[in-house]
């Protein structure tokens, strides 16, 4: 490790508290000896934002109808007005949802496709996304294109494949009317060129959709500047806000398009009807709004206190440090961890030639385990050689839950096993080392058989 990388992980919150195990100890829920090394799936939250949701909920059952009618609209206001300040956007262009892929099916759902209308997508689109794509097409007269390839690839040809594959589509007679891609992907994790990629959607007069699931908190964003058609993004993951919140940015320019909301509720309007409603003006369908903010304000009868809980995240980070210190010392973290893992496994880190795809707070490690060994156990076994690789994946995540006190996500990916680290504010690079030493152990199990049955614990 350079001396700058070693002084990058050197770094204590305004209060002089050590990001790392002590930050972990002091402000985080954990379990004593659980060591998280999976953030980006779930995301957590540290007890000073865990009990301002509670105060929340609190409020919510002493008076139910106040809380929920008149006060929650103002409280969630604040909220939208904090993540326009971070994102640097007007309060207007954003609403809150539970999840990004909460916000990607709004966006499909609520375009109208005609004939030899294509959804763009890549290879590496969310799993959950990506059914949604093959929803709309088997509903609407979408078609859809996947851009295929393995990583890792070069920005470069990234960019060059997507206008090439919009060329081929027009030259079809064909027109591409929204493409889909991530800030950072999520399997394996590695870092987009979403910037350039909306720039090329901007010059071929394509709709862009950005899945920033890992965006927020992750790397950096200017939505003014950046100017996305739509976005959204998880708060849950990686800016310490309680699950489910994500936020969801349309500029002023499409918010006509988005006209229902996933399900749809009150603050719809139908096309050419007045359907009254119960309540008052002020609650739930502020008519004093914009049409797309009441719409988004209230969507049914669930727990919207993680929302109200985004004033008080940015807050505490603010306390740690602020967003630059937060993202280095999670990117350094990741990247530098990666590279004491994979000198203890003998293997290697997922990079591409000019080293792009590490600029996150995630890295992937390739895992010393024979393919060609695990499909001899299965067979001994009887388990077909198509589902080896999911199968030791599945077998490695529940043991090192059960035996070690973690949980390693891990995927089959390229013809190898490989495992995706997480950097955050409460690891240290002794827990990279811890990490690469129970990997160790648990692939040496894999290569004896142990995952099909046989073999002994080492």
């Amino acid at each position: 490790m350079t001396s700058q990388s070693l002084k990058e992980l050197e770094v204590w919150t305004k209060d002089g508290v050590r990001f790392g195990k002590e930050l972990r100890k002091k402000e985080f829920l954990f379990a004593e000896g659980y060591v998280n090394l999976n953030h980006g799936s779930f995301g957590t939250y540290p007890k000073f934002v865990r009990d301002k949701m509670r105060s929340f909920q609190d409020a919510a059952e002493a008076r139910p109808d106040s809380f929920i009618r008149y006060e929650y609209p103002k409280l969630l206001d604040e909220a939208r007005e904090a993540m326009a300040g971070l994102l640097n956007t007007p309060s207007e262009t954003l609403v809150f949802l539970p999840n990004a892929t909460t916000g990607v099916n709004t966006v499909l759902r609520n375009l109208l496709f005609t004939p030899n209308e294509y959804i763009l997508y890549f290879a590496t689109i969310y799993g959950a996304c990506e059914k949604t794509v093959s929803y709309i097409t088997e509903t609407t007269p979408a078609k859809s294109v996947k851009i295929a390839y393995t990583y890792p690839v070069e920005d470069d040809w990234l960019i060059s494949e997507f206008h090439r594959t919009v060329e081929s589509i027009e030259n079809q007679g064909g027109t591409v009317k929204i493409a889909i891609f991530d800030t950072v992907v999520s399997m394996p994790g590695v870092r987009m060129p979403f910037e350039r990629l909306l720039t090329a959607c901007k010059e071929r007069g394509v709709l862009s959709c950005i899945d920033g699931a890992h965006g927020v908190g992750h790397v950096e964003l200017d939505l003014s500047t950046l100017d996305p058609d739509f976005f959204v993004s998880n708060c849950h993951k990686w800016l310490h806000v309680p699950r489910g919140t994500a936020i969801f940015h349309v500029p002023l320019r499409n918010q006509a398009l988005m006209r229902s909301t996933l399900p749809t509720s009150h603050g719809f309007a139908p096309q050419g009807s007045n359907i009254a409603s119960p309540f008052p003006k002020s609650a739930f369908a502020n008519a004093q709004k914009s049409a797309f903010v009441r719409n988004f304000e209230f969507v049914g009868t669930i727990d919207n206190a993680p929302f109200l809980c985004v004033p008080a995240a940015l807050a505490w980070r603010e306390k740690l440090g602020g967003e630059d210190a937060i993202r280095q010392y999670c990117w350094t973290l990741a990247q530098e961890g990666a590279k004491v893992v994979a000198k203890q496994l003998e293997t290697e880190v997922l990079e591409n030639e000019t080293g792009t795809l590490g600029r996150c707070c995630l890295s992937n490690v390739r895992l010393p385990i024979s393919v060609a060994t695990a499909q001899q156990h299965a067979a001994k076994a009887g388990i077909d050689d198509a589902e080896v690789g999911g199968a030791v994946r599945d077998w490695m995540s529940k043991t090192s839950i059960d035996d070690y006190g973690t949980f390693v996500q891990s995927l089959f990916y390229g013809g190898a096993w490989w495992v995706r680290l997480s950097g955050q504010v409460y690891l240290e690079m002794a827990d990279m080392e811890f990490a690469a030493q129970v990997l160790q152990k648990i692939c040496k199990r894999v290569e004896s058989g142990e995952w099909v049955g046989k073999g002994s614990k080492l």
